[in-house]
């Protein structure tokens, strides 16, 4: 599965990159970057807990 943002809708809340450290953060700039955009197994589960408290719902996965 692929994480995939939308960027315009992102306003920096930084509730994903709370549940998902690993997998993203945010920049100096309040922005978003996701440093693991493809994920599996435990990082997966991660990932859908990033996407289910983004208030915005600025983030989705993808499949392949």
């Amino acid at each position: 599965m692929r994480i995939e943002l939308d960027r315009p809708r992102c306003e920096g809340h930084g509730l994903c990159e709370e549940a998902a450290p690993k997998l993203m953060h945010l920049d100096d700039d309040g922005e978003l970057v996701i440093d693991t955009p493809e994920v599996d197994g435990a990082d997966l589960d991660t990932a859908k807990a990033a996407v289910r408290v983004c208030p915005v719902a600025a983030l989705r996965l993808a499949g392949q």
